[in-house]
């Protein structure tokens, strides 16, 4: 069977390296070639693993075809497999399929599936095997609008056949009706969607059109398998949704043996996983921290075996070359998320009422302008990076290294050259220009006040109330705000949330504007831009953040601004239509991007990209820009007594930090 692997899997690690600047061997120095080498390694590999997450990552659901935020997908990768998932290199490679390809450029995919893989329990006791009929019960679940609440169906309503017509008919239904249906053979979504099990361990995709990247789908949870055993032993649709650890059931690496909400994790090996050659850890225990800095002191003492590492500690440790840890920094995994200022253009106050001051305001181009070319965010760079900050820099939507063209162009260089801006050159942010945003501050000035904008306008940032690295960062970003748009014209409230982000803060409608990310479900530029498109009920964040769904054409300035959207969006969906040449197609969606830019409908921050302290070797995990594989814990390589800069390559830029900063 042909197997068709796009260029982003095969350059998207070298993408990745130029990004964090990392280099060098793999193995930490830790060992020597020959049998006494392998003796040596294997006496320092960690058999049982501790790392921190911070509280503010807490997962929501331990249903993985609902999941749709990293915080919840960190955490089910290594408990539920898929059809495919990435090797070290960014590559697909196979999982429960051990075969794929298609015979007519993506129009058809077929996927053998292994044989052997088991559904368990949280003991691991056998329950059921995996097999084709698996992913049809997970597709229809994720495309029945009553079961999954519209979550994850953006990708496969515009790729498979029927995908679209089946969710909108579920949404015909009453919840009963809805939640009654089945995969089975003779249902209606096998009459209604393109896919087939023509026996049990084989499943084939109809495509709407050729979708040579259709594979790279495999790898991400709208895709994933769900045994209808299970729902009906938890009694249904609603059971599902309100399942947790001790109830589901896993066919991935791991169970999670112990669940305490907002404090400990415990993944334990899984004895009757398929992949038996693989390395697991004997255990996995995440302990939930308040910030970094609890994070470091428990690195410290011993109790964990990585920390990220904040500003702070990077500058104490960088600027002492006999502090205990100055010879162990080492370039922390880069996140494969591009982050933005995503504006909120139906923002509501904490009465309910319209925000008709701030909804104005940032409706007017010349406004959203005074932030793109103002906005030096240099030293917010520096809390994650203190050594190199901008390496940080991010002016593009779609995340680096996610496709290339047929010459090896990657992707955001061919929207860097349609918004005509220079290449970064390390030292300061390209695109911030006083001139300009002066120009646009006084535009934007002139035109809201007649219209009766009161100045300064005032931005309601939210963060968690206990986290006090997430207050420094918001203060040094209230400063370049400050800096760069003027007290006069923009002043940051910086507002606290207690647990949850989205039901506190911005389901009702109160933020101004949050800085998240996306990280690709798929490889293709649809997937991240149309997230943004104008009317799609599934495009994530026009309808769950931005809110643009929501206004209306009442004032000229709304007319303006949806006017703006809707071109937007008609140039997606024709970028979306070409699917022969991916060459023109890339040209399409980056004119697109450069349009979303220009027009600052959403406004690009940074990339992730930071330090640790670790005794898990980052070049050894999964590593792509798309799917929920990377934080999978398999075949991850250790060492008790920790990664060296050395060993990573990077001694030298830790050196020249320390003379530039003695």
């Amino acid at each position: 069977m042909r197997k068709t692997v796009t260029r982003a899997m095969a350059l998207a690690l070298a993408a990745m390296l130029v990004l964090s600047g990392c280099g060098g061997t793999s193995n930490g120095g830790s060992s020597t070639e020959g049998e006494s080498g392998d003796q040596e390694s294997a006496k320092n590999e960690i058999k049982d693993l501790v790392i921190p997450r911070q509280a503010s990552r807490e997962l929501e659901t331990f249903n993985v075809l609902y999941a749709q935020r990293q915080e919840d997908n960190e955490n089910l990768t290594s408990l539920v497999d898929g059809l495919l998932e990435v090797d070290q290199k960014g590559q697909l490679v196979p999982c429960i399929a051990e075969e794929w390809g298609t015979e007519d450029n993506g129009l058809t995919w077929t996927f053998k599936l292994r044989e052997g893989v088991k559904w368990v329990d949280v003991n691991a006791q056998e329950k059921a095997d995996c097999t084709a009929q698996d992913f049809a019960t997970g597709l229809e679940w994720v495309l029945n609008f009553h079961k999954n609440d519209s979550s994850n169906i953006s990708m496969p309503v515009e790729m498979i056949e029927g995908a679209q017509e089946y969710y909108d008919y579920t949404k015909t239904l009453s919840a009963e009706e809805a939640k009654a249906l089945t995969a089975g053979e003779g249902s209606k979504f096998r009459e209604m969607v393109g896919l087939e099990t023509p026996d049990d361990y084989t499943v084939v995709y109809h495509c709407l059109a050729e979708k040579p990247y259709f594979d790279s789908l495999a790898a991400y949870v709208a895709l994933y398998p769900l045994s209808q055993a299970m729902v009906d032993e938890l009694g249904g649709p609603d059971g599902v949704k309100s399942m947790n650890n001790e109830n589901m059931w896993y066919n991935g690496a791991y169970t999670m043996t112990s669940y305490l909400q907002g404090n400990e994790k415990v993944f334990t090996k899984n004895p009757m996983y398929w992949d038996t050659e693989c390395e697991r850890f004997d255990t996995v225990t995440v302990k939930m921290v308040e910030s970094n800095d609890v994070a470091y002191q428990l690195y410290e003492s011993g109790e964990l075996d990585y920390v990220q590492l904040g500003e702070a500690q990077v500058t104490t440790i960088a600027k002492d070359p006999n502090h205990k840890f100055y010879n162990y920094l080492v370039p922390d995994i880069p996140s494969k998320y591009s982050y933005q200022f995503h504006f909120n253009y139906n923002k509501k106050t904490e009465d309910g009422e319209t925000d008709t001051n701030w909804n104005t305001a940032i409706a007017n181009e010349a406004f959203r302008k005074a932030w793109y070319y103002g906005l030096d965010l240099s030293d917010y760079f520096k809390r994650s990076n203190a050594i190199n900050p901008m390496v940080c820099e991010n002016n593009f939507y779609t995340m680096k290294g996610l496709v290339y063209t047929s010459d090896g162009t990657e992707y955001t260089e061919l929207v860097r050259q349609e918004l005509g801006l220079a290449e970064s050159n390390g030292e300061t942010p390209v695109r911030v220009d006083a001139t300009k945003a002066e120009e646009y501050k006084k535009q934007a000035m002139e035109e809201l006040t007649a219209l009766g904008v009161t100045f300064p306008v005032e931005a309601d940032y939210y963060i968690m109330a206990s986290s006090q690295t997430a207050l420094d960062s918001a203060n040094v970003l209230a400063q370049c705000i400050s800096d760069g748009l003027g007290d006069d014209f923009v002043k940051l409230n910086i507002k606290t949330y207690i647990k949850s982000v989205n039901q506190e803060v911005v389901n009702p409608h109160l933020h101004s504007f949050v800085l998240n990310g996306w990280g690709a479900d798929y490889g293709d530029p649809q997937n991240y831009l149309g997230q943004e498109m104008y009317g799609p009920e599934n495009a994530y964040y026009s309808a769950h953040y931005s809110y643009i769904n929501e206004v209306t054409e009442e004032t000229p300035e709304n007319k303006a601004l949806l006017d703006t959207y809707k071109e937007y969006t008609k140039m997606v969906e024709e970028a979306d239509k070409i699917t022969d040449n991916l060459d023109e197609r890339y040209k399409a969606y980056a004119k697109a991007e450069a349009y979303l830019l220009d027009h600052v409908l959403v406004l690009p921050c940074n990339y992730g990209i930071g330090w640790a302290l670790s005794k898990v070797d980052n070049d050894s995990k999964m590593r792509a820009m798309f799917g929920i594989q990377d934080d999978k814990m398999k075949n991850w390589e250790t060492n008790m007594d920790g990664y060296t800069s050395e060993s990573k390559g990077v001694a030298e830029q830790v050196k020249a930090y320390t003379e530039a900063n003695a």
